[in-house]
Formats: structure tokens, sequence, C-alpha cells
């Protein structure tokens, strides 16, 4: 499969919020339950993506036909992380039909480039259940529990991972 890696654009926007909704779909009732992976769902809006914010480093990776996973970064960690971290992964998804193919390996290695040469040090995240053994082999560790609530009052469980850089 042959991927290309750059910047997004608001015209990515639509897609991303597909990618974004099929990957939570395809998360399965293995981690969550109907309710929370709809909850999860209806947070996906175009509002969500800061493409183009100066603070954020925002990259697609796409084949010829359309744009098959996104992620982002910021140099400057917000302040919900329960550790010292300089920088976060945002977000980061990845097709269901790209799904096990490397994009989300060379996606988040991308991230981390663009992280080491803002100096950053280290980065946070807070991960879906389906994704911490991702994070865990690209050499993220537990930290602790989260929860994310949702405007219905539901709550989806994530796993608050760090990793120095480096």
């Amino acid at each position: 499969m042959d991927v290309r890696f750059r910047d997004a654009t608001q015209a990515d926007v639509d897609r991303l919020c597909e990618v974004n909704r099929a990957a939570i779909e395809a998360v399965g009732n293995e981690q969550y339950n109907e309710r929370q992976i709809s909850a999860w769902k209806s947070g996906v809006d175009a509002s969500l993506y800061p493409i183009g914010d100066a603070e954020t480093h925002f990259l697609v990776a796409e084949t010829d036909e359309h744009v098959i996973g996104f992620g982002w970064m910021k140099p400057e960690a917000d302040e919900y992380f329960t550790v010292d971290v300089h920088g976060e992964i945002t977000g980061m998804y990845v097709h269901p039909s790209a799904a096990g193919k490397g994009i989300g390996t060379r996606l988040l290695d991308k991230l981390e480039r663009f992280a080491r040469e803002a100096s950053v040090d280290s980065l946070g995240l807070w991960a879906s259940l389906n994704a911490v053994p991702f994070y865990k082999k690209c050499g993220y560790k537990t930290v602790t529990e989260q929860t994310l609530e949702y405007d219905d009052g539901t709550e989806v469980p994530v796993e608050e991972m760090k990793r120095m850089l480096d």
C-alpha cells in the first residue's frame, strides 16, 4: 500500500470525521459497550480537529484514493495529565481497512520525530483500551486510568500513558 503523509488541511475535515467514526465502530464490544461507542462516536465533529493551529502538528496518511489515517500532537501538553509530560499525542486514528498495515506506527513515528525536533523530551497521551497494546509496543507506559465523560453522562475508560523520547 503506497501511503503518503502530509499536513492536514481544512479540505480533509469530512474524511477525518469518516475515518474517526469508522475506527471507533471497529473497536467492537470487547473493550466498550454499545452506549460507550455511541457516545464516543457522537463526539466526532469537524470542530474537534485543530487544523492550522500554530501550536499543533496535524498529519494525515493518504493513498491515491483518500485519507486513511490521521494524528496530531502538541509540543506543549495540556494540564489534564497527572504526570509531567512536555508534549502530547492528542489523537490518532487509522481507518479499519488500513489497520494492521503499519500506518499507525509510521504516523506515530512522524509525530514523535516532530516532537523531538521541537525539543520535546516526553509525550503523554490518553489511549482507548483497544489502543493500549499498540502504544505499549511503541514504548509508552501506562501511568494511570482515566475516564472521558460525554454530554449524555456516558463514561469511557482510557489509560493515561507516557513515553520519554530519546
